[in-house]
């Protein structure tokens, strides 16, 4: 692999529809993960398969679907979870198993009873296992934000050596800063032996709203694929949006860094997710919102209309997006409303725009937005109408 590529993983299928209500059936779970191999991902986590026949269906549809992504399937680190896996995927191309067990203090006490040893054995057997089925096998530390590293990098050292050719660093809980994530990452880069056989992963939750940083900071230090979802949906806050990161690559060439995403698919992508799953898309989110490319302020507008680069550093087109939005407003200024008046048939004079520019306020003041019809209804109704129509 190329040293400045990252691989963009996606779970929308598997981690994503653990959003209550969003779950899929196997028709739409096939439609969402054709545009996804469409869209360029690399690996395409599609679902739990011991979790219930529904989702060893999908996931055995998908894998004879995808003509290019690899298809992975979730487990524990259980035998028989690792089996169902296998044969849930059977006719995939390019096929992974990814499984994995706890690694944080909180996780060996609470949840497994388990020392720091039988933990590494039990992932060690896992791998193993899974290594007898598939070549590729990725392995999760679960909670490795909030892991000891020493111990952490002893778990990556023991499962690579059995066989594991990705290596998934979660921030489960969402916890870590993104200094402290990216130094996760750069002491596993420094300190697990065969670490050059493995890609590192970030699997970032954004329950502080740093999952987007944090996969970021992970990438620069070293790790080299990014676990995310069309439109960031996940369990509790969420992951990692896909669009976000591919764009922070994409509009920053001096990292060197990219990935195969066509960028131009992620507005429409993002739709279809959206209404397969019930989950709207917040109208600030980035890249994909509604406002994303949208201006109210006066001062904004201004310099939009002016040049768009002025407030803007994505041209929409290049996400699938339509045009920059000039959203009139008791906020918007002279230059938005002559714009806009302009776009719908009226090309005012100086003087014209000065007269009707009290109306547009007194309008704007009782109403959220004036659209074009607003418009014209102003215009038609102001003095200046009488020589526009004469």
């Amino acid at each position: 692999m190329s040293s400045n590529r990252v691989h963009i993983f996606d779970t929308t299928l598997r981690d994503g529809e653990q959003v209550p209500g969003c779950k899929l059936n196997t028709d739409e779970k096939l439609m969402i993960a054709s545009q996804l191999d469409n869209l360029g991902v690399d690996v395409i986590e599609a679902g739990f398969p011991v979790s219930s026949p529904g989702d060893f269906q999908s996931v055995q549809a998908i894998g004879k679907l995808i003509k290019n992504a690899t298809v992975c399937g979730l487990t524990r680190a259980v035998k028989n979870d690792i089996k169902v896996a296998s044969e849930a995927l059977v006719y995939a191309k390019r096929p992974r198993i990814h499984t994995g067990i706890g690694t944080s203090e909180s996780h060996m006490k609470y949840k497994f009873n388990a020392t720091p040893e039988q933990i590494i054995e039990r992932a060690v057997a896992a791998v193993a296992y899974a290594k007898t089925f598939v070549e590729d096998v990725e392995f999760y530390a679960e909670d490795a934000g909030r892991s000891d590293n020493e111990f952490l990098a002893r778990v990556c050292e023991a499962v690579i050596k059995a066989g594991a050719t990705v290596l998934n660093i979660p921030d489960t809980t969402g916890y870590c800063l993104p200094d402290e994530y990216g130094a996760k990452i750069k002491y596993l880069k420094e300190n697990v032996t065969g670490i050059h056989n493995a890609i590192l992963s970030c699997h970032c939750h954004n329950d502080l709203g740093l999952a987007t940083a944090n996969s970021i900071a992970g990438v620069l230090n070293g790790a080299r694929q990014i676990e995310c979802t069309i439109n960031g949906i996940g369990e509790r806050a969420g992951n990692t949006s896909l669009e976000e990161v591919t764009m922070i690559l994409k509009q920053h060439p001096d990292l060197e860094l990219n990935t195969n995403i066509n960028s131009r698919m992620l507005t429409s992508i993002s739709q279809l997710v959206s209404d397969t799953m019930g989950m709207p898309v917040q109208p600030n989110k980035a890249i994909v919102g509604a406002n994303a490319f949208s201006h109210s302020s006066g001062i904004h507008q201004d310099g939009v209309i002016k040049n768009r680069e002025t407030y803007e550093i994505m041209d929409p087109k290049d996400v699938g997006a339509a045009d920059s939005a000039i959203v009139l407003t008791a906020r918007s200024g002279r230059a938005a409303l002559a714009y806009r008046a302009k776009n719908v048939g009226y090309d005012l004079t100086k003087r014209e725009l000065d007269t009707i520019y009290v109306d547009f306020l007194n309008f704007a003041d009782k109403n959220k937005e004036v659209t074009d019809t607003d418009i014209h209804q102003i215009i038609k109704m102001n003095a200046v109408s009488k020589r526009m129509y004469a």
